[in-house]
């Protein structure tokens, strides 16, 4: 369904201005790098990424990153690219000879997307060309003469469904954005719009031949048919598309074995695009059924390559990261414990070496801010130091509990002193989806759980049924039961805070986004445990709500039949049916141009507790979409989250 949005998300600075920023920051105020979209070379040798420097106070805009190159041998940094100063950069591409780099930069103020060439040496990077509308992934050829990308001409709207959307004005309907594959000679020049035009492309890669693609694609309204995209074929001399599979299932990460016979893909139960979580299927690439090679694993596979006739990949089991090998044949082997934390590469979780014999990725964990770790798989050691001096800023505890038949996980963050005999409020943290999970990421100085934990508060993060992490019949334990044992989940993993940690049972508190915002209108019109709730981005009547969103079709995957086809199901999971039970005083927010959970949702809930004579606040943010993107709504969010906690448990 939908994806937590980071309430406090990370300004991003070019690392051009560091010197300048760091004039101005004051020695408490030391500048925390961000690394994003690694890429470790095919002989394993330089690791390109997306980098920034920011200082832990508020910025007025969203700074600028810069790619990097670094030695993967100890972290150095070998060349960094910044061709277009104002254009936010997509993830970086590295040639099959490991010598140049792809990468594309997106000018939002011109609306257009250039396709960039860096050389490592000291030659000037090279504009390929520029499309006029959106475009991402750059991927070379695997003759290095060529290099792909996914382009939509003419975009209304940035690509995604959290993203704003386009004005419904006009035929509605009567315009869909098509992102299609696009290719270009590495000389440069116009770009060739090869797959078909009434197709939207999510994902892709070459076969190993270079004559096509494996895609995951579906005809239409692109943000909302995901979630019944197919497993394509696309022919690169004439565009022409091949069905493969249509399995009844989301699919994530396509890609061609050596020998160009069989496609590997990642397929199950998820709620959004690019919330990775399922079970490894193979299929014959000529078409057939889809195999699954990893059938009743407990874990959730998140990323997933070809190396050699095998498969590297990775999986979330329970809270810890882990590296699991996997014959195309027989399945899984013994999984490789990377720890509780979260990482990110261009192959999912890490990034691979052509021979697969070495990785890199960016990591980070609640109390460890992000790093570059690369080396031999299995051996990964750190490799960048410039976030050493930021000291852990919260306690954490990993709290397990059993509930029902499930075994269930959950963070708990607090302050780093408590006083002995104290209680403490809590704010429960649900996340969005309901397809992801919480996992450890670095809890910056002025975040908002920062902010909550400095002045006194546990958040407590659950990861309930419906959650990736138990696998897929866990994640599949919620499917027409929204609110319903997820909900008894949470309830039970605050039971079981409460019994291992200072937090006062009288003072609690309820905060989601998304799914997390569908969560807590459910829990203050089912539960008078909570003293105040923050609901974002949330779901009050799914009878309406199915009129109402751009993403329908996620829908029937979760309850199992359409609105018109089984109304109850739907009517069930409302909170607006429970209404009249609502006591607890609510902040509810929203994007005014949210495509996933239309206003309407969060308007109709807030007339719903008015008419209850419950304390509530209802905010739409100007032009904000699912995700929020200006860094002025993001900061006016937090202040206003911290104040109705502040007002109503403390």
């Amino acid at each position: 369904m939908m994806k937590i949005t980071d309430l406090a998300a990370c300004g991003l600075l070019a690392s051009s201005l560091l010197a300048t920023l760091a004039q101005a920051a004051s020695a408490s105020e030391p500048a925390l790098r961000d690394y994003r979209a690694v890429a470790l070379s095919a002989n394993g040798q330089r690791i390109a990424a997306i980098e920034s420097s920011r200082v832990e106070q508020p910025l007025p805009q969203r700074p600028h990153a810069v790619i990097v190159v670094r030695d993967a041998a100890n972290g150095a940094i070998v060349q960094q690219f910044d061709p277009c100063a104002v254009c936010s950069y997509d993830k970086p591409s590295w040639s099959p000879d490991g010598r140049q780099l792809a990468f594309i930069g997106y000018d939002a103020k011109a609306g257009t997307a250039q396709l960039y060439l860096a050389t490592l040496s000291q030659a000037p990077v090279r504009m390929l060309t520029s499309i006029k509308g959106v475009a991402s992934t750059a991927r070379w050829s695997p003759d290095g003469k060529q290099l792909a990308l996914l382009a939509t001409v003419g975009a209304r709207k940035l690509a995604g469904a959290v993203e704003a959307g386009a004005r419904q004005v006009g035929e509605v309907g009567s315009e869909d954005d098509a992102q299609r594959i696009a290719v270009v000679p590495v000389s440069g020049g116009e770009p060739r719009l090869l797959s078909p035009g009434d197709t939207y492309v999510y994902e892709y890669s070459w076969t190993p031949d270079g004559r096509g693609f494996v895609a995951t694609s579906a005809q239409g309204n692109g943000d909302s048919n995901w979630w019944v995209a197919k497993l394509s074929h696309i022919d690169a001399a004439t565009g022409a598309l091949r069905v493969i599979a249509s399995p009844a299932m989301q699919l994530n990460l396509p890609s061609v074995s050596p020998d160009g016979k069989t496609v590997v893909f990642i397929g199950g139960l998820m709620s959004d695009f690019g919330s990775i979580g399922g079970d490894i299927y193979t299929v014959p690439l000529a078409g057939g059924t889809p195999r699954n090679l990893t059938q009743d694993y407990r874990g959730t596979f998140n990323g997933v390559v070809w190396r050699g006739a095998g498969l590297l990949a990775t999986a979330l089991i329970d809270s810890q990261l882990a590296l699991v090998p996997v014959d195309a044949q027989t399945g899984p082997s013994q999984p490789v414990m990377l720890g509780e934390l979260s990482s990110s590469g261009s192959d999912g979780r890490l990034s691979f070496s052509a021979d697969g014999r070495h990785a890199a990725a960016a990591q980070e964990d609640f109390t460890h801010a992000s790093y570059l770790v690369a080396g031999p798989v299995g051996q990964l050691k750190k490799i960048t130091r410039d976030n050493d001096g930021f000291a852990p800023q919260l306690s954490v505890q990993n709290v397990g509990w059993s509930n029902e038949q499930y075994k269930v996980q959950g963070w708990l963050l607090g302050p780093l002193k408590t006083e002995a005999g104290k209680r403490y409020p809590m704010v429960v943290n649900v996340h969005g989806g309901p397809g992801a999970a919480a996992s450890p990421r670095y809890v910056a100085a002025s975040t908002l759980i920062h902010e909550l934990t400095q002045k006194g508060y546990f958040v407590f993060l659950p990861n309930p049924r419906g959650s990736f992490g138990q696998g897929q019949a866990f994640t599949r334990a919620n499917m027409a039961d929204f609110g319903g044992g997820d909900w008894r989940d949470i309830l039970a993993g605050i039971d079981a805070v409460e019994k291992v940690a200072p937090v006062d049972g009288q003072r609690l508190g309820l905060i989601g986004h998304s799914y997390g915002g569908f969560m807590t209108m459910w829990g203050v019109t089912h539960s008078d445990r909570f003293k105040a709730a923050v609901a974002g981005a949330g779901v009050s009547n799914w009878i309406s709500y199915y009129g109402q969103n751009g993403i329908n079709q996620w829908m029937i995957p979760f309850f199992g039949a359409s609105a018109y086809d089984n109304p109850a199901v739907y009517r069930k999971a409302s909170p607006i049916e429970s209404i009249k039970a609502a006591k607890t005083p609510t902040l509810i927010y929203v994007g005014e141009r949210d495509v996933e959970t239309p206003a309407a949702q969060s308007l109709e809930f807030w007339h719903g507790l008015r008419a209850m004579g419950v304390p509530s606040s209802l905010f739409i943010y100007d032009g904000e979409g699912h995700s929020f993107r200006k860094p002025e709504h993001q900061r006016d969010l937090q202040k206003r989250t911290i104040g109705w906690f502040e007002q109503y448990l403390k």
